[in-house]
């Protein structure tokens, strides 16, 4: 599946009211990466940093609703997921190229 494909399919679930467009997406990406993050935390607490295949389930379905709301905050913001991923590995390389991949700051 393509990100334009994935996009347009998750907007046929997306149910939240019209005022709340790209608010509640973006309160959902939040929400769904502090989950993932509290599953590695407990890896580490409580398995040594071993990732057990149940773990590995959880954290694999957290990300697909990472997606999800990635995928409708785009949409609500009329972009495409497939331009935004073409941009994003342009600016890696550029970085890579130049050397900065390593540091801080998004002008780099």
């Amino acid at each position: 599946m393509n990100f334009y494909t994935y996009q347009g399919e998750a907007r046929k679930t997306a149910i939240y009211p019209d005022d709340m467009a790209v608010v509640y997406p973006t309160l959902g990406v939040v929400g769904e990466a502090g989950e993932i993050a509290d599953l590695v935390k407990k890896a580490i607490r409580d398995d040594g940093g071993a990732f057990t295949p149940d773990r590995d389930a959880r954290i694999r379905k957290e990300i697909g609703d990472v997606l999800w709301y990635l995928a409708n905050l785009a949409t609500d913001k009329g972009w495409s997921l497939d331009q935004i991923a073409e941009e994003n590995l342009a600016k890696l390389a550029s970085r890579q190229a130049r050397g900065v991949l390593g540091g801080s700051g998004d002008d780099r």
